[in-house]
């Protein structure tokens, strides 16, 4: 577990991911130790004749390298569910909180929802220069470490570091960069992910994710008209808005909802001629640039001769535009006299909604007064965050990206506007989405030199609430946001409404039980420490009551590819509690197995009893000899069932 991960993440190098990606997808490049046959990849281009790129560009900064890196490391905390939550009020929920670094819950979350994601909105610090960035990461390697795994020089070297605790223009790319990669790898191919932002970083951000999405996987940039009045105030201008790139996955394949129709758009579709296709309205038939051979006269039928504008030419070749006006699909106005347009009909539309324009309006989506009128006035007239965005804003990302069963991502919740997003969203259409927040849990004060609390600059009002971070302020948001929500909608709210969540904390082991793993002899006979209540919520400080039996499941099950919602069985072996997991995995973690437990599981599996391809084990609860007997009767079996150790 911690131990196996820490020895992989001493091993690789700033291009492991990429190269673990490549080998998922093309395989016969590589040998069987693992080595990429640079010829042979050269030869294939060459045979399908592939025009490679010279001279590239791609955007380069202090740190990048240690971002890549970091984006292929294991993570090194564990996910301790908060069984207060989760057997309680989340019981029935299919909503996720986790509480943690977004980092470390990215890397836990790459093997159960990679490529499971469909929408993931994020509104990252914006590093303005003031106090909203600076770089967080600790470089958890040495000197000499750091020499060694990128090829740095002393000069280099002390450059990197400088970035620590900085709000430069490399901080903040180093610091987003391996998020934005372990992102990708959720969405499904024809996910989408917002990215908010300022025009402090919003260059730097679209060089960046053109690097990792790709150049072709742009979809928009997005201008919110986040404010509707000037701050007179400022010395030149006044910022009135924000921006929202937008990339998917796969852009071949991703193709926008649209929209939702309003009652306007819908009063636009008339049926001036009695058409018998229904109604209708009427599109511009020329267009720009000017296509030459799109350029010739049009006689309307009151005999006045028309061309397209200057510098325009019609949409249609002469030969389609004569198709159509015979099947009457070209309009003149009411009078036969007008500039011919084309007709479109409602009955043929691919698509519910209306195509989306770059520019979104406050009077559309919301502004960030309203945004922070309305999120105070959901929690009781207090301000706990100056610039939340509007409900309505990420409702539309949602709207035009995700189906009635779609899975969003939000991994700088803040406030979690998004979850109430999603539950607004799913109360309009009918929907079952689901939404996974992740919110680092900020402290709301800090400890003085006389060993008092004393709340931070902006986070007064919180800590006097009885909110001792942001994680729990977010948290209180959902509660109170479903509580309106199902008052509103009383009446109409459908049986299976997902108003709550399951709550899981990401976190590093103490320091005791990493120098237990540390002093650990795995070919010891004897076990001195009991290594598995170390992870318990008591022994890492934190409420929530789980067992450490349950925190090492709850981290294994994610890394194995299995939801958080996934069938877990609890199997005994005279009275020792393991448990199964979909017909698939054995997992026995607790001190107390020994010989009379492997008869019984032999006897099991040898009588198909129990049917499971793997058992794993948690090692530092088995000393050498418990161990040796369990591997042994294994492979004696006749059916194959591998035995993992972890550690």
């Amino acid at each position: 577990m911690i131990r196996d991960n820490q020895k992989f993440n001493e091993t690789i190098q700033p291009n492991s991911a990429f190269l673990k990606q490549l080998k998922d997808k093309l395989p016969e490049f590589f040998s069987k130790e693992g080595n990429f046959n640079l010829d042979k990849f050269k030869s294939e281009l060459q045979e399908y004749n592939i025009n490679e790129l010279k001279d590239g560009y791609q955007l380069d900064f202090i740190g990048k390298d240690y971002a890549r890196r970091q984006a292929g490391e294991m993570p090194t905390t564990v996910i301790v569910p908060n069984e207060d939550q989760n057997k309680g009020e989340g019981a029935n929920s299919q909503n996720l909180f986790f509480s943690g670094d977004n980092l470390e819950v990215l890397r836990h979350l790459q093997s159960a929802y990679v490529n499971k994601i469909d929408v993931i909105y994020i509104d990252p610090p914006y590093n303005t220069g003031q106090d909203d960035f600076v770089y967080p990461d600790n470089f958890e390697y040495s000197d000499h470490q750091l020499e060694t795994m990128f090829g740095l020089d002393d000069d280099q070297l002390s450059r990197l570091k400088s970035i620590q605790g900085k709000s430069s223009h490399s901080a903040w790319l180093t610091f987003m960069y391996p998020r934005l990669e372990l992102a990708k790898h959720l969405l499904k191919r024809d996910g989408v992910i917002f990215i908010s932002i300022d025009d402090n970083e919003a260059s730097n951000l679209k060089e960046i994710c053109d690097e990792i999405f790709g150049e072709n996987n742009f979809l928009a940039q997005v201008v919110w008209e986040r404010a509707y009045a000037p701050i007179n105030l400022k010395k030149n201008f006044s910022p009135s808005h924000d921006y929202m790139l937008v990339y998917g996955r796969d852009t071949n394949i991703i193709e926008t909802n649209g929209i939702p129709r309003t009652n306007v758009a819908d009063d636009r579709y008339q049926n001036p001629d009695n058409d018998h296709r229904g109604i209708w309205q009427s599109d511009n038939l020329s267009v720009g640039p000017a296509i030459s051979e799109n350029i010739y006269p049009i006689t309307t039928p009151s005999g006045r001769v028309v061309e397209p504008p200057v510098g325009r030419s019609w949409r249609l070749s002469q030969k389609a535009f004569r198709e159509r006006l015979v099947d009457n699909r070209i309009w003149f106005g009411s009078d036969g006299n007008g500039v011919p347009r084309i007709k479109r009909f409602k009955s043929e539309l691919h698509k519910t909604g209306i195509t989306p324009m770059t520019i979104w309006k406050y009077q559309d989506v919301g502004h960030s007064q309203s945004a922070t009128q309305d999120l105070q006035a959901l929690m009781g007239g207090r301000k706990y965050f100056s610039y939340p965005k509007p409900v309505k804003l990420i409702q539309r990302a949602i709207q035009l990206y995700s189906d009635q069963d779609s899975t969003i991502m939000d991994f700088f919740a803040g406030s979690a506007t998004t979850a109430e997003a999603v539950m607004q969203q799913n109360i309009e259409d009918g929907g079952h989405r689901k939404f996974i927040m992740v919110q680092l849990p900020e402290k709301t004060y800090h400890m003085n030199k006389d060993g008092n609390k004393i709340p931070t600059k902006g986070g007064k009002a919180a800590f006097q609430d009885g909110f001792m971070s942001i994680d729990e302020i977010a948290q209180e948001r959902i509660r109170r946001a479903a509580k309106k929500i199902k008052q509103d909608n009383e009446l109409t709210l459908p049986e299976n409404f997902d108003g709550s969540f399951k709550h899981y904390r990401v976190v590093k082991p103490t320091k005791q039980t990493l120098e237990n793993i540390e002093n650990f002899d795995p070919n010891g006979t004897d076990l001195f420490t009991n290594m598995v209540d170390g992870f318990s919520s008591n022994s890492l400080g934190i409420t929530g009551n789980a067992t450490g039996e349950a925190t090492i499941l709850t981290t294994w099950l994610a890394k194995d590819g299995y939801s958080f919602d996934a069938d877990v069985e609890e199997v005994m072996f005279n009275n020792y509690s393991a448990h199964k997991v979909e017909d698939n995995r054995l997992y026995l973690i607790n001190e107390g197995w020994g010989a009379e437990q492997t008869k019984e599981l032999l006897n099991q599996l040898g009588t198909h009893q129990l049917e499971v391809q793997s058992v794993v084990i948690f090692g530092y609860s088995f000393n050498v000899a418990e161990l040796r007997e369990l591997e042994s009767g294994l492979k004696q079996l006749d059916s194959k069932v591998t035995l993992i150790k972890r550690y």
